[in-house]
């Protein structure tokens, strides 16, 4: 198989079998929801694992980061940190130290209290990987929110901008590649900074939005970048959508990357965006919100009814909206692998 995510239909199959009978458990194991929620007697306790598997510089501080992302976007805070780490055997103490400090840095920054985990030097591993644990919670079911809470007729907003994480990754990892290329090394330079400059948090975006008390789905684009993203808040809400390509947000720096090494920007990597959906007439507020905390967003297209189906309108017209089989950068990297074999 493929590098990247389980296909969506052998995923589902898979999670048709396991047992989630439980009635505290609000929100388990689905297509499009990336956290748990458990009524823990009034309170919510709100769960989400995640790897980082792509990345080697900073990896301790991306697995924060993404994993507190998807806590924010079910409307809870993020509160405790449990990391597992794998670390291959070629590692230094200082190489490990590193991934700790980066660690510590990210939950100190989200006010995030790092309560357990797991290390070990594990064989086999070309790079180290963080799996980690978020936890957050929430004071009652009015403050949940879901993917798969999206509404015919809502608009979709999505903020920052597209790709962020993955030409972060492109540039700090594949520079050489990138200048052979013919991507200037001010682009590169500048892309390298994106992890914290425009970021790929958006704890605060999903925070701001969820106080309007307006936003009917949140969901943050990680692997599959956009495109997957749109597809499971569809999915998870049972309708379609149509997006407009023109309006979607892409920073400079990601589109001269991704040119360079024919990456589609649409299915790259992508935390540091995050999708709303809302009501029509609330859009304009909710821009505002964003606007008052320093976060760019764009309305980007509309949820529809399901028998309307799946489309981006883009300069050649209307066409199917696409599917990735897999992130772009899992692609590119299976690419790279195979030159240098």
């Amino acid at each position: 198989m493929e590098t990247g995510k389980l296909p969506a239909r052998l995923l589902s199959e898979l999670l048709s079998g396991l047992p989630t009978g439980d009635p505290r458990v609000l929100v388990g194991p689905e297509i499009g929801e990336d956290c748990a929620v458990v009524d823990m007697g009034g309170r919510l306790l709100v769960a989400k694992s995640d790897p980082i598997t792509f990345a080697t510089d900073r990896i301790g501080w991306y697995s924060v980061q993404v994993n507190a992302n998807d806590v924010a976007c079910a409307g809870a805070d993020p509160r405790w940190y449990l990391p597992t780490i794998l670390i291959p055997p070629n590692a230094t103490p200082d190489d490990i130290r590193t991934i700790f400090e980066d660690i510590g840095a990210a939950c100190r920054g989200l006010g995030v209290t790092v309560i357990g985990g797991h290390t070990e030097i594990t064989d086999d591993l070309p790079r180290p990987v963080v799996a980690g644990t978020m936890l957050g919670e929430l004071e009652n079911r009015d403050q949940m929110v879901l993917t798969g809470g999206a509404r015919d007729g809502d608009s979709i907003i999505v903020t920052s901008g597209i790709a962020i994480e993955g030409t972060a990754i492109l540039a700090r990892e594949f520079g050489d590649t990138l200048r052979y290329a013919g991507v200037e090394s001010e682009i590169i330079i500048r892309a390298t900074g994106f992890l914290d400059d425009p970021g790929i948090s958006v704890v605060a975006a999903a925070r701001a939005l969820c106080e309007t008390g307006a936003v009917h789905s949140l969901h943050d684009v990680t692997e599959g970048g956009l495109i997957t993203a749109l597809r499971e808040v569809a999915t998870a809400s049972k309708l379609g959508l149509v997006v407009e390509a023109e309006s979607v947000p892409l920073l400079p720096e990601c589109a001269a990357i991704c040119q360079a090494l024919s990456i589609d920007p649409f299915g790259l990597l992508g935390s540091g965006a995050l999708i709303a959906t809302l009501p029509a007439s609330e859009a304009p507020g909710a821009l505002r919100v964003l606007d008052r905390i320093g976060v760019s967003g764009w309305e980007i297209g509309q949820m529809m009814e399901r028998e309307d189906g799946l489309w981006l309108i883009d300069r050649s017209g209307e066409r199917d909206l696409p599917e990735f089989g897999r992130d772009e950068l899992a692609r590119f990297l299976e690419g790279q692998n195979q030159e240098s074999r």
